[in-house]
């Protein structure tokens, strides 16, 4: 191990972590299995973190990739991301008891997506082919949305420029890719409208901004996230974008490369907004161990919203509780 004697220094930005909608979406599964007990079944990983989903499993959540695999008559929890209006019919028609554990965020897209199908829009969805929260977003409305996966799929649009067209994102892009697709559909396609607010969530949003502000400063940035997080993903293309010389993204401390800063003199630390605390310390403990002891967080905005639990949840505890 090399001396412990500090040689650099560590930015570790703010905020990180855990956003509101996650937050929820944990507590979630942690409050079905306390209230109905083992096994609740989640669909999809109830959020994009390895660490995550391993820790509930062991509390006796089962997750499952779709609702065939759930005996009829259980409790299923939807994940954060969303899910289509077919996956809650095929819950129904299974006698499935349903908590719902979309982001409000992610039900905001949904909605809209709903309103601008019913006014006649065609809707081009930013996203990931694939992601389900994409996948939700696309079920919404599935004859007048077009996924575009980013600005080097802009040319496979094929709409009249005379259409009623308006944009959606998935809400975890990262802000300015999701910028330049829209300004080069908006070339393409005049009459592009934008949603009434901002898809692209608060957190995503503030995570960017924070690596932003300390990349330029940053031999090397440091991501905890998984790497089927998309705002995980993005960190570490937003560090490179604005000057961070390398960035890495990790699940853990373990995965760590500590050939990574060996010539470094500051390193940048931060993580997805589905990644609890802890993680973040074992990465801070490592460098610590390596020189790296001084710690300077960097605040670049204040976090205070919260989401309550879902109804069907709240509806349980209340009548749990006499």
């Amino acid at each position: 191990m090399a001396s412990s004697v500090p040689t650099g220094r560590v930015l570790l930005a703010a905020p990180r972590g855990y956003c509101a909608g996650v937050d929820r979406a944990v507590h979630t599964v942690e409050k079905a299995l306390e209230l109905y007990g083992a096994p609740v079944y989640v669909r999809k990983q109830i959020v994009h973190n390895k660490y995550v989903v391993s820790t509930l499993e062991e509390a006796g959540a089962i997750f499952v990739d779709e609702l065939e695999e759930v005996p009829e008559g259980s409790t299923v929890v939807f994940s954060a991301h969303g899910v289509s209006p077919a996956v809650h019919s095929e819950a129904a028609d299974r006698s499935l008891k349903t908590i719902d554990a979309t982001c409000p965020l992610v039900t905001k897209v949904h909605a809209e997506a709903r309103r601008f199908a019913e006014e006649g829009y065609q809707i081009l969805l930013i996203g990931h082919e694939g992601h389900e929260e994409v996948e939700g977003t696309y079920g919404e409305a599935p004859d007048n949305i077009t996924i575009v996966d980013g600005p080097e799929h802009v040319t496979d649009v094929h709409l009249r420029n005379d259409q009623k067209v308006a944009w959606l994102s998935q809400t975890t892009l990262s802000v300015d890719e999701t910028l330049t697709t829209v300004e080069m559909l908006r070339k393409k396609l005049p009459l592009l409208i934008d949603p009434p607010s901002d898809d692209i969530c608060y957190a995503t949003q503030n995570r960017q901004v924070a690596v932003k502000e300390i990349a330029p400063e940053c031999d090397v940035v440091i991501v905890v996230g998984s790497g089927n997080s998309s705002n995980s993903v993005r960190l570490v293309e937003v560090a490179l974008d604005n000057g961070a010389r390398a960035s890495y993204r990790v699940d853990c401390a373990s995965e760590i490369d500590t050939a990574w800063f060996a010539n470094a003199g500051t390193i940048g630390v931060t993580s997805g907004a589905s990644v609890p605390e802890d993680l973040v310390d074992g990465v801070l403990a490592l460098l610590a161990d390596y020189g790296f002891a001084d710690v300077v967080e960097v605040h670049s905005a204040e976090e205070h919203l919260t989401f309550s639990l879902p109804q069907e949840l709240r509806r349980d505890i209340k009548a749990a509780q006499g």
